[in-house]
């Protein structure tokens, strides 16, 4: 295994109350956000954490629970890069996931992001309105959507428009959008566009998005753009293996 990120306060989130739901207690040996690397240690193991418990009951939670952990911790693993390419570059913005998580586990995959120094974009629906291209099709023009979004949304919710050319984008402005994000955009393209829209909308915040990744990130910092989110920091992270060992009392395993 290479050198990974243990978000540990996912874990004694979700982990923890798999082990607990079968009366088992947990006891971490590191702390949370840490860099583990087994090639550190001579049995190129590192123990993160022990589970004390009936042996029937350690075995019967371990899977669950050694999933999340594998999950949350290649998140994490992942984001962190992401986001340490983003500093070594200068570009000190918000490298962000996207609402591309897996069902029923959204909350485990943002708490990753977040221990990797990586910004969740929006948890759900309920932070911020997000208007795609349908919503934009189905309300008959950008100023439609936004304007039917401030009336249901409010004032205090920030709105943002999915746009795929500056046009699209300065409708958005002048209606009253938050946040515009340049989708699919080709890097040069994608830094005129921002360049243009910063001097005309100072406050205007300025994503980009579109299939964007680690090593493709540096094409698309700009001083003009606020925002990078990928969602391969949810989608496309690497396998991290954990693995739980029975320890043996006098070569008796407990009950």
């Amino acid at each position: 295994m290479d050198a990974c990120i243990i978000p540990l306060r996912t874990s004694l989130t979700f982990f923890v109350a798999v082990f607990e739901a079968v009366d088992c207690k947990v006891d971490w040996q590191v702390p949370e956000g840490s860099v583990i690397d087994p090639s550190t240690v001579a049995s190129g193991k590192v123990v993160v954490a022990k589970v004390s418990g009936k042996c029937r009951n350690i075995l019967l939670g371990e899977r669950t629970a050694l999933n999340i952990l594998t999950r949350a911790s290649g998140i994490a693993t992942q984001a962190s890069a992401a986001v340490k390419v983003a500093r070594g570059l200068g570009w000190h913005g918000h490298v962000a996931g996207t609402r591309k998580t897996t069902p029923g586990f959204r909350v485990v995959e943002k708490y990753a992001l977040l221990v990797a120094g990586a910004s969740t974009h929006r948890n759900d629906l309920s932070q911020m309105v997000m208007l795609k291209d349908n919503h934009v099709w189905a309300s008959g023009s950008i100023t439609n959507a936004v304007k039917k979004a401030k009336t249901a949304a409010g004032f205090s919710m920030k709105i943002e428009v999915e746009c795929r050319k500056l046009e699209e984008a300065v409708e958005a402005a002048h209606a009253g959008a938050d946040i515009v994000m340049l989708d699919n955009f080709e890097p040069p393209q994608l830094k005129q566009v921002a360049a243009t829209l910063k001097q005309q909308f100072p406050h205007l915040l300025i994503e980009a998005s579109g299939g964007i990744t680690i090593d493709t990130m540096g094409d698309y910092v700009s001083p003009h753009v606020d925002i990078i989110s990928q969602g391969k920091l949810t989608q496309g992270y690497g396998f991290v293996d954990f693995s739980l060992k029975i320890q043996k009392s006098e070569g008796i395993l407990a009950d």
